[in-house]
Parts: C-alpha cells; sequence; structure tokens
C-alpha cells in the first residue's frame, strides 16, 4: 500500500496535541495542468521547504510539491529534539571517514543547529525554540561511554555545552530511578515542530516558492529538463530536490533502497499537576534504548512521550496501551495519568544511521534517512542542496560521501527487514543487553 495513504487519510493532519495547538492554514490549491520552473521540490516537509527557501532567495523559480499538506508528515509530528551532531558519534565517524572530514561534518551540524534557531527566532517564535536535551543511560557503561563522547567533543572540537551527570545528578532533572547518570547538552534544544515547519512554507512562500498541496507525485521522467507528474498535472523542471523521506513512494529505486520507513508514536498527557512533576528544568530528554523513549513538556504541562516500537509499516490498532507502559516504566508516579492525544509518524533510517544525500541523476538530487536527527540535520540538508543546485557543490558533495549502503534485496524487502530487526532490538532492550 502506498506509505502516503497507510495511516492516514489524503489531506487530513492526525490529530496531534501539535495540530490543536497550531493555527493551521487553509489549504493551498493542487496543481493542474503544465507548469514550468527551475526547481520542483518534491515534499514540503523541513528539506522540502528549506531548499526551496533557499532557492528562491538565490533567484531560482521554485515550485514544491505535497501529496497531502505542508508539514504534514513526520516534520509536523516527530519529538521536537534538536540534536547536536549525527546518529554516530563524532569518535566514530573520525575513525571511520578521518580526522578531516568528521571534522567537516561536526562543524556543518553546528551550523544546522544555528541556522534553525536563527530561523525560529526571526520567522517562527511561536515555535518556542528551549534550550537542553539530556540523555540517560541504564547502566554504567552506557553512561561512561556518553561521557567519553562529551570530553571528546570538548578536547576535539572545543565543544563544551555538554555536563557529563552522574546518576543523583541526572535524578535532579528527570524524575526517574532508571537511569544510571547520562549527559545534558546545553547545545542542543527542543521546539514545537509543526509551527516550525509551517513557519518555513510561509517564508518559502514570501521568498517566491509556490507550494502545491494534495499533489502526489507518481512518476519523474529524467532528462535535460526532467518531467514531475502528478495525477493532474505536470511540472517540467531544470533540477529536481526530492525530499519525501519515510513517506516517499517507490519513485526512486536508488532512494528506496538506502531509506527505510519506520514509525514511531507520540502521547500527550493530561496537564500534570506539580506534585506529578517529572522533569525539574525545560529540556528534552532521550534515552539509550535502540527502541528510544523520548520526552518533553509542553507549554501546557503536558509530558510529551514518544517511543519507536512498531514491527509493521502500518501502524498498530492500539498505540496507546504500549506507550502508555513504555511510560509508566520510567515514571511510575504516573500510572493514573491517561493521553489526552495519541498520535504516530513515519521517519527514515539507514543502515548506518547517517543520512542518504545522493546524486540520482545530473539533475536530480536527494536528502532522506536522518534516523532520529532530522530536525535540524534535514533542513540544513536542504540548504546544502540548494547550494550544489546554485552550482557550489562542495558540502553537498561531503554529506554524499557517508557511508549508506542499500538495504539487503533494496527496497523490496525493506518491510520484513523492519519487522525482524525492531523485533531482535526490542527484545535486547528489554532483556538489557
Amino acid at each position: 500500500m502506498n506509505p502516503l495513504y497507510r495511516n492516514d487519510r489524503a489531506g487530513k493532519f492526525p490529530k496531534s496535541w501539535y495540530a490543536a495547538t497550531t493555527d493551521i492554514p487553509n489549504e493551498r490549491p493542487p496543481l493542474y495542468g503544465h507548469i514550468e520552473a527551475d526547481v520542483c521540490v518534491i515534499g514540503a516537509g523541513f528539506t522540502g521547504l528549506t531548499a526551496a527557501l533557499n532557492l528562491a532567495q538565490k533567484g531560482f523559480s521554485v515550485v514544491v510539491l505535497d501529496a497531502h499538506r505542508a508539514g504534514f508528515g513526520a516534520s509536523g509530528r516527530n519529538g521536537g529534539q534538536v540534536g547536536s551532531g549525527y546518529n554516530k558519534s563524532q569518535r566514530w565517524l573520525a575513525k571511520s571517514l578521518g580526522q578531516a572530514p568528521a571534522r567537516a561534518l561536526w562543524e556543518m551540524a553546528e551550523e544546522s543547529k544555528a541556522n534553525l534557531r536563527t530561523f525560529v527566532a526571526a520567522h517562527a517564535p511561536d515555535a518556542r525554540y528551549r534550550a537542553g536535551v539530556a540523555h540517560g543511560g541504564y547502566n554504567l557503561s552506557e553512561v561512561a561511554e556518553e561521557h567519553r563522547d562529551a570530553e571528546y567533543l570538548a578536547k576535539t572540537y572545543g565543544y563544551d555545552q555538554i555536563e557529563e551527570l552522574d546518576a543523583g545528578q541526572l535524578r535532579d532533572i528527570v524524575k526517574t530511578s532508571v537511569y544510571q547518570g547520562g549527559i545534558l547538552d546545553k547545545g542542543a534544544g527542543h521546539l514545537h515542530p509543526l509551527r516550525y515547519v509551517l513557519g518555513l512554507a510561509k517564508a518559502a512562500e514570501a521568498a517566491g516558492a509556490v507550494i502545491y498541496e494534495r499533489s502526489e507525485v507518481h512518476h519523474i521522467a529524467k532528462g535535460t529538463e526532467a518531467e514531475v507528474r502528478t495525477d493532474k498535472g505536470r511540472v517540467k523542471a531544470k533540477f529536481v530536490v526530492v525530499a519525501g523521506n519515510g513517506y516517499l513512494p517507490n519513485i526512486e529505486r536508488k532512494i528506496a533502497a538506502k531509506v527505510m520507513p519506520i514509525n514511531s508514536f507520540i502521547g500527550a498527557t493530561k496537564p500534570l499537576t506539580d506534585a506529578q512533576a517529572v522533569l525539574a528544568r525545560d529540556i528534552a530528554v532521550a534515552d539509550s534504548k535502540f527502541v528510544v523513549n523520548y520526552f518533553r513538556m509542553s507549554e501546557d504541562n503536558r509530558l510529551l512521550f514518544g517511543g519507536r516500537e512498531s514491527y509493521s509499516i502500518g501502524f498498530p490498532k492500539d498505540i496507546e496501551t504500549a506507550l502508555h507502559q513504555r511510560m509508566v516504566n520510567l515514571f511510575p508516579q504516573l500510572d493514573g495519568v491517561g493521553f489526552d492525544y495519541v498520535w504516530g509518524g513515519t521517519l527514515g533510517i539507514t543502515v548506518s544511521r547517517l543520512p542518504a544525500v545522493q546524486r540520482v541523476a545530473p539533475n536530480i538530487i536527494s536528502a532522506a534517512g536522518f534516523s532520529g536527527h532530522g530536525v535540524a540535520l534535514s533542513g540544513f540538508a536542504g540548504k546544502v542542496m540548494a547550494e550544489a543546485i546554485a552550482g557550489q557543490a562542495g558540502r553537498f558533495d561531503v554529506l554524499s560521501s557517508l557511508p549508506t549502503p542499500s538495504f539487503p534485496g533494496g527496497g523490496a524487502l525493506r518491510a520484513p527487514l523492519l519487522a525482524l530487526a525492531m523485533t531482535w532490538f526490542a527484545m535486547r532492550d528489554r532483556l538489557g543487553l
């Protein structure tokens, strides 16, 4: 089944706390007929809209196509955590790629956070960026690994934003006895992702980009000028940016082979009382499980609690029960507190957990598979793709050199591989391996 409609109704935002607390604009019209543009962007999320904004600012004519609505996919549903670096440590990157490439990647990741903060302050203050992301470890070896990474960043890059925490220090901030310590990264942060992505859409349009909603792309005809086809229209473009990530239908084999869609789920509790408080500071938290828990408080004092446990590409019929149990395992004091909102979304991961940035054809480029680090990095990838189209491909080439091998069997075997992998890693988490 088409991933665009497997878990969603056409054009209908999920009943999330994000949608309930956002002034969503009226639906934009779909594409009808044949038009031309310098660039056609497929996907109106963080990546596609940032690419569109940067290209329009450079003077390109830009058309953005989205099968649903701007901000409809993972960009408007995720945990809102703006993490540092990548889903691989800088120590791993330096060992695998070399010191110089690792440093270049670190500098780009730092710029991605700075770009986000600057944009939010200027164009989307209602997204409420707040500094601070803590990571909790379940055992002392995990905590020691987090501390070694922090010390490496301080020594190698001069990054002094991470505070190392023992069990007691972390417990003073995160009211659970489960974590044995961790870190607090004050250079990371969190925000309201739907308000942020809608701010990107508004800014892109103000710069001259045109966004068409309810315009699903079903084919890209390659050539000196590519033709992007929907059911009701076509765009002839000199360049194409493919930015569908986990929601991209199988319209390009090279992308499908490298990016696997995986589901994640979030619940927003009823507003908590002071006696039920689980966070002493306005920070976000993630932990060391492979099937990760992530959470933060909302502006109206709800716990936004997320977990990534799904064994199929379709959402389970009952999201709430398993998600609530994961929350109570961490915070027994919330046993009687229910969710007012529960929703799911689909992100993209790669074999290496590094972004898959690639040139599909000479004039067709793509970025996807940010593997849980997409809030800042996906937008930065959009900026880098805009640079490449404008003739400055240096940073695009660095990102496209990251090791992102294809999944065994390519796109055809992603679903059964997902089921096997998630079952295996969930078992490891439960056994504490």
